[in-house]
């Protein structure tokens, strides 16, 4: 189910009354997440709640196991790896078998003119396996760190896996926050619900009036790069840069949003990264709950950046290396990550790493000059980033990039998408003034938006853009991962 189809629409507010006037205790209100959530991502395709429940079972088994077999480090190391093996077998399996079967068919065919097609098979890709997958492996992970005790109560866990707001595209939550939140009774916040809404409003003005419209003009125009200017292709790079934000952080939005209007606080995906002035700090700030995990999980286990230069380097490499794959099963996504292990390189041992930790312009309305060329820089970065994560092969990939240097600079087509390119211009703009909130309608306390009929003046402001101006309905990019 989409959060932008007509039946989330009425979805949610069935489930919230259920939720809140219906079924008052903690255990009940647990096993109607756990439906709920079922019933969402069974939308799709019913089979895939077979995967999902074999995951959280294996995982919940994985942690009554562990919590056993406390004082016997062998045993629970055992556990823990065939925990870790089964999960990541079952995502290679639907996510890489053919990726590799292709790639191994390819290298057979012109080193000895042998070819595996037999063993190809045609799979569906489950929405959000990654997600899911990540936040059952970060559960058994912690009870065998001993950071969090297993928890005994299944309903509670099968919600903690499949909770419904962050269910297919994050944020990837740890145990240590989400898990105790099931476990606890909860009172209707009226307060924590209204902010809920803003935020899911401005995550639906993101992702139906600038995604969706830099998806129509980026869809249309991508694969005829070669008679593009390169000005044209420079701006459709940037407009990708604007969609995939929006896009991705939209539904973060909307997730986080949903979640506290029962009660649930998920932590923050996205802090304004376009604001960022430096790679390391784009990287702190952008898909926080992927990035977080990946370096308490494998960047600090492999000595983080606390050893010699060269094994710096290697830690780099192995978890680019790894989250290009995480994104899909394709060389560009692998390239695209090594791309940022080279930019991380170069800051970490340029020591620049450890700068820009505060919020940019802090205090000012306005950057100096030296903040505006590093965000302009690190933008820039970013843009050539994402080009390369859009393409949908190396050729293309090449292709693209030597058009936008050999093509003409200019021509009548160069300016292509003004309406999405105006719609991120203005959110850049609210969001620069609102870079020290949680989200962009967490409104300050001011005597203007104190204001009753200035905060609902805004409201309906971003509805009518939403329904005057949305463009024609995408899927969320973050699905396919």
């Amino acid at each position: 189910m989409l959060f932008n189809s007509f039946e989330f629409l009425i979805f949610l507010p069935i489930v919230f009354l259920l939720y809140w006037f219906v079924l008052k205790h903690r255990r009940w209100q647990n096993l109607l997440i756990v439906i709920a959530s079922y019933v969402f991502y069974g939308w799709w395709d019913w089979r895939f709640l077979l995967l999902i429940a074999f995951t959280s079972l294996c995982s919940f088994a994985s942690g009554l196991l562990l919590e056993r077999s406390s004082g016997k480090r062998p045993i629970q190391k055992a556990i823990s790896a065939a925990n870790i093996v089964i999960n990541l077998l079952i995502l290679g399996v639907f996510k890489y078998y053919n990726f590799f079967v292709s790639n191994l068919d390819s290298l057979l065919s012109s080193l000895f003119n042998y070819h595996l097609d037999s063993v190809s098979i045609n799979v569906i890709l489950p929405v959000g396996i990654s997600f899911y997958t990540f936040q059952a492996l970060s559960y058994s992970i912690d009870v065998y760190r001993g950071n969090i005790k297993a928890t005994r109560d299944i309903v509670e866990f099968f919600a903690y896996i499949s909770f419904f707001p962050q269910l297919v595209a994050g944020p990837i939550e740890r145990a240590t926050n989400l898990l105790p939140q099931f476990q606890s009774q909860h009172r209707f916040d009226y307060a924590q619900a209204v902010d809920g809404c803003r935020q899911m409003l401005w995550g639906f003005m993101k992702k139906l009036v600038v995604a969706d419209n830099c998806a129509t003009i980026v869809n249309a125009q991508w694969d005829n790069y070669q008679n593009l200017p390169g000005l044209t292709l420079f701006l459709l790079g940037v407009l990708f840069t604007f969609q995939i934000y929006c896009d991705f952080s939209g539904y973060s939005d909307i997730a986080i949003g949903c979640a506290r209007l029962f009660g649930f606080n998920l932590m923050r995906n996205f802090n304004f990264p376009y604001f960022s002035r430096s790679i390391p700090e784009f990287w702190r700030r952008w898909h926080i709950s992927l990035m977080t995990w990946f370096r308490d999980y494998i960047y600090f286990p492999l000595g983080g950046s606390r050893c010699s230069k060269r094994k710096l380097i290697r830690n780099i490499i192995i978890v680019w290396s790894i989250s290009g794959l995480w994104h899909g099963a394709e060389w560009t996504f692998i390239i695209w990550g090594l791309y940022h292990a080279i930019l991380l390189i170069i800051y970490n041992l340029s020591r620049i790493n450890s700068k820009h930790k505060d919020i940019v312009a802090s205090g000012r309305v306005m950057p100096n000059i030296t903040e505006v060329l590093q965000m302009s820089f690190t933008f820039i970065l970013a843009v050539i980033g994402w080009i390369i994560f859009r393409c949908e092969s190396l050729a293309q990939v090449s292709g693209f990039f030597s058009a936008m240097v050999s093509n003409r600079f200019y021509g009548n087509s160069a300016f292509i998408g003004v309406k999405p390119l105006l719609f991120s211009f203005l959110l850049i703009m609210v969001e620069w003034f609102q870079r020290d909130k949680q989200h962009a309608l967490q409104f300050p306390n001011t005597k203007l938006f104190s204001s009753r009929s200035t905060r609902w003046g805004i409201y309906y402001l971003i509805c009518l853009l939403i329904l005057g101006f949305s463009g024609s309905s995408q899927t969320f990019i973050y699905f396919q991962f």
